[in-house]
């Protein structure tokens, strides 16, 4: 079997064909078996990466997201089979873009509204809209007008956001099909109203205060941006160079453009997904129900589904669930985890993975673009499954 020195010798490795830095953290039933912290947070001063480092999350904030919006519904504060509208007023009237035979598109109404479990599970029929660069996707373009106001306006409010974004023409009938995007933004929505408070105040008191998670947040805390590694670009040399990130001006305490994304490390990040791996509990604590956890990483694709999941870059043994991919199919992938592990990843290169049938959670963080996470994280996942007894 593997052992943890071939991990150190694995992202060793990473670090020696040209990856800034890397910092990994393996638990079992609460307990770290692995941690280990290889290369530069920054590389020009030969900053090296720490426990104390802190990474940019970007997709993978959605985990903390959507571990919430399930203690919200096993708390009673909903029902997946609910209307958004019901707590959204603003999105019950939708409209999406019909496809004719002779290739022209046509505005027509929705036939049923969007659900809870659409915005859960990807299927709310919105891509992402970040920016007013032009694109061929007439719901992005849709959503561009949406948004021209707000970006006008240069700072707003997640109800503001989602106000806004509810007049765009949706790629499709609401849970027809999967598609990754603006699921997450009304998610956040949908905790500010069952809750009546912000989102990050949301994150604090249901996770990050009961996980002892105080390095991961929004905003910028005294010393965290000096904490945060430099982002690099790999360039086709395989040198790196600096590259600015604009994520990292939505953690600025002034700054506020709908719901931003989260910084962490590893040690904070493998409190959530450790939890999320043990039935619920860490460190003696109930956070939430095995059961609960149960349906938030069963699939629930089908064949049609899956396939707009694949067409989408997902490696072709997962399914999704509620905010996470989750293990479907061992030999399709090669992988050597547990059927219904589950997780995600991050657009800078941040991958998890909680693995419940050994009480096992993964988690693995660089910040690199291009990310190449079908090469690290693959390569991590293979040898950390290898070293479990």
């Amino acid at each position: 079997m593997a052992e943890f020195k071939h991990l150190d010798a694995l992202l060793q490795g990473f670090v020696d064909g040209g990856l800034p830095g890397c910092a990994l953290q393996i638990t079992q039933r609460g307990k770290t078996i692995y941690e280990g912290y290889f290369g530069y947070a920054d590389v020009e001063n030969k900053v090296p990466v720490t426990k104390d480092s802190l990474f940019r999350l970007a997709s993978m904030s959605k985990l903390p997201l959507y571990t919430t919006a399930m203690i919200l519904y096993e708390r009673g504060k909903y029902i997946l089979t609910e209307p958004v509208s019901k707590y959204l007023p603003e999105w019950e009237h939708l409209k999406r873009y019909e496809h004719l035979p002779n290739g022209d598109l046509k505005v027509v109404d929705c036939e049923r509204p969007m659900l809870i479990s659409d915005i859960l599970s990807m299927k709310c029929g919105l891509p992402y809209c970040n920016s007013p660069a032009y694109s061929p996707d007439p719901t992005v373009q849709s959503m561009q007008e949406c948004m021209k106001p707000l970006w006008e306006k240069g700072k707003y409010s997640v109800q503001e956001h989602i106000a806004a974004m509810s007049k765009a023409v949706l790629q499709y009938e609401p849970g027809t099909h999967w598609s990754y995007g603006f699921s997450s933004e009304i998610t956040a929505a949908l905790i500010e109203k069952v809750c009546d408070k912000p989102i990050n105040d949301v994150f604090q008191e249901l996770l990050f205060d009961p996980l002892g998670m105080n390095n991961t947040r929004n905003k910028f805390f005294e010393g965290a941006q000096e904490r945060l590694v430099k982002m690099y670009r790999r360039k086709e040399d395989n040198s790196l160079e600096l590259m600015d990130s604009p994520f990292d001006r939505g953690h600025l305490p002034e700054t506020e453009t709908g719901w931003g994304r989260l910084f962490s490390n590893v040690n904070d990040y493998s409190k959530l997904i450790g939890m999320l791996s043990n039935g619920g509990e860490f460190d003696g604590v109930k956070i939430m129900g095995r059961k609960t956890i149960d349906t938030m990483r069963a699939n629930g694709l089908d064949a049609e589904m899956l396939n707009d999941f694949e067409s989408d870059g997902a490696p072709y043994n997962y399914g999704y669930g509620y905010g996470v991919r989750t293990l479907i199919d061992k030999a399709r992938g090669n992988h050597n985890g547990s059927l219904g592990s589950f997780g995600w990843t991050g657009g800078f290169g941040t991958w998890c993975e909680a693995d419940p049938e050994d009480a096992v959670s993964i988690v693995y963080m660089h910040n690199q673009s291009p990310n190449m996470e079908l090469y690290y994280h693959h390569h991590v996942r293979n040898v950390a499954y290898g070293c479990l007894e």
